[in-house]
C-alpha cells in the first residue's frame, strides 16, 4: 500500500508541475498533459532503480530526455492523431516527427530533466523515506 501511495504521490506532483509549467509557457494546457507529466517524471524516478546504482547525472539526463520524447511520441499519437484532440503540434518545427516530438524538444527535454531528477530524488528522499541522493556526473 506505501508503495502505491508513493507513485500516486510522485505521478501527481510531475503531473501537476508539467500542467503549470506548459501554461507558464504556452499561456494553456491541457488535462491530459497530467497525466503525461505524471508518466514522464515516474519514468525519470525510475532510472535509478532501472540501473540498481546511481548512473552519472548525464546519463541520467540523456535517458529522462529520450524517454520523455518517446512517451510524449505515444501520447501525441493518442491525444492528437487517434482521438483528435490537436493539444499540440510541432508540424512547423525543423526534424519533428508526425509532428508529435521535434529535436528542439528533446534537447529541452534532456536540460529539464535534471530539475526532474532532483526534485524526484528530494521528494524519495526526505518525504517518502528513501536513501539520501548520491551524485556524479560521469562514471569513475
Amino acid at each position: 500500500m506505501k508503495s502505491i501511495f508513493k507513485y500516486i504521490a510522485l505521478f501527481l506532483v510531475g503531473g501537476f508541475i508539467y500542467y503549470f509549467l506548459e501554461i507558464l509557457y504556452r499561456g494553456y494546457s491541457h488535462f491530459s498533459m497530467i497525466v503525461v507529466g505524471g508518466i514522464c517524471f515516474i519514468f525519470i524516478g525510475s532510472i535509478n532503480n532501472i540501473f540498481k546504482s546511481n548512473p552519472p547525472l548525464l546519463l541520467q539526463m540523456f535517458i529522462s530526455s529520450i524517454g520523455i520524447t518517446s512517451i510524449e511520441f505515444i501520447s501525441g499519437i493518442v491525444i492528437n492523431l487517434w482521438l483528435n484532440l490537436n493539444v499540440w503540434d510541432y508540424s512547423n518545427m525543423p526534424f519533428n516527427l508526425l509532428g508529435q516530438v521535434c529535436l528542439n524538444y528533446t534537447a529541452i527535454w534532456f536540460f529539464l530533466s535534471l530539475a526532474a531528477i532532483f526534485l524526484d530524488d528530494f521528494i524519495r528522499w526526505k518525504f517518502l523515506g528513501e536513501d539520501m541522493p548520491n551524485y556524479r556526473i560521469v562514471y569513475k
